[in-house]
């Protein structure tokens, strides 16, 4: 049941647009402020301005945000400038305690202290939305960029801290779901993402965890993710194997030549078909190893090796040697090499 009023919720949310208007209204964005302003600025400070000026910066509406003193009820501390910090706010301690530890077990906040966190966010997300409306088109002022510094700052850290203490969520999900043919690290990836995309459109108002929406979220993106594998498994049935990839015919091509021209020549010498004499013959069996298989491997010998065995120069075997392959050339060109 409260599944699927999380699902209601998700189906029926209107976030804001970047203006701080609806879906259907087109304002252009403001201007970065003119003159040396933001070439005094650092990188960061840079950052935060072209990223709020770029993209979209949704809120969920709240009574609680239209407050008087609404920054103090939330923050503990009032939305003030202090320009030695970098024009920042002063930020609370709990969210400037650092990032939780892997190997730290994240707290588990109660309805309230989520609640707390959402309207945080959603409330640096309103003065910004209200801010980047009001300068539409025209360049923002030193002073009013210098607010829109500290707002996206506070809204980076408390959008990080709402994160961070709803990660596990991504990986008690991955475990429960067990896809098998899904890369587990993956399957965290898309979960990541999924996370994200509903902490931006939680909204706290309706009374709801944030772990009840979030965790149906999660899992429709594992879903994507096996349909996804499913399809691909579907067009390449296999896993990629590179050794596939470069073609041997040519290397096959060249050996089952020589494997034939090797199984010629020795029927040309063992038919004698090229008239060859006893001396010549043993000079190319001994060279080329095409003796008969003996228990030992045939080696080719050097021409003094050849020389020893039938009592001449290693001149003399070479002269044996070219006459021996000249006939033999003349017996494959007259015969096999014609009959093929």
């Amino acid at each position: 049941m409260a599944q699927s009023q999380a699902k209601t919720t998700a189906d029926t949310t209107v976030t804001n647009g970047p203006m701080g208007t609806t879906n259907s209204g087109e304002v252009s964005s403001p201007l970065p402020p003119t003159g040396d302003f933001m070439h005094q600025l650092s990188d960061e400070n840079r950052q935060i301005i072209h990223r709020l000026c770029t993209e979209p910066v949704p809120h969920m509406d709240h009574p609680d945000l239209h407050r008087a003193k609404a920054d103090v009820e939330l923050f503990g501390v009032a939305a003030k400038l202090t320009p030695s910090d970098g024009y920042r706010f002063e930020t609370p301690d709990e969210i400037t305690a650092g990032r939780i530890s892997p190997a730290t077990r994240a707290p588990t906040l109660t309805g309230n202290q989520e609640k707390q966190l959402f309207l945080r966010l959603n409330l640096t997300r309103m003065k910004i939305g209200a801010i980047l409306q009001k300068y539409a088109g025209r360049p923002l002022t030193p002073k009013a960029a210098r607010t829109l510094i500290a707002w996206g700052d506070w809204e980076l850290k408390v959008r990080e801290q709402v994160v961070e203490l709803n990660m596990p969520l991504v990986l008690a999900m991955a475990k429960r779901t067990r896809l098998s043919n899904i890369d587990f690290n993956e399957m965290i990836s898309e979960g990541n993402m999924a996370l994200l995309r509903s902490v931006d459109k939680f909204d706290c108002g309706r009374g709801f965890k944030f772990s009840t929406y979030a965790c149906r979220a999660i899992l429709k993106s594992f879903s994507r993710v096996a349909m996804k594998a499913s399809r691909y498994r579907g067009t390449f049935p296999v896993e990629y194997d590179p050794s596939i990839e470069k073609s041997d015919h040519v290397e096959n091509q060249r050996a089952r030549v020589e494997s034939d021209c090797i199984m010629e020549l020795k029927d040309i010498i063992a038919a004698n078909a090229a008239s060859l004499s006893d001396v010549e013959k043993t000079v190319i069996l001994e060279r080329f190893a095409l003796a008969p298989k003996t228990s030992e491997v045939p080696t080719p010998k050097t021409l003094e090796q050849v020389g020893t065995i039938i009592g001449v120069t290693k001149e003399r075997v070479r002269q044996i040697q070219n006459k021996a392959l000249k006939k033999i050339r003349h017996a494959l060109e007259t015969g096999y090499l014609a009959a093929g």
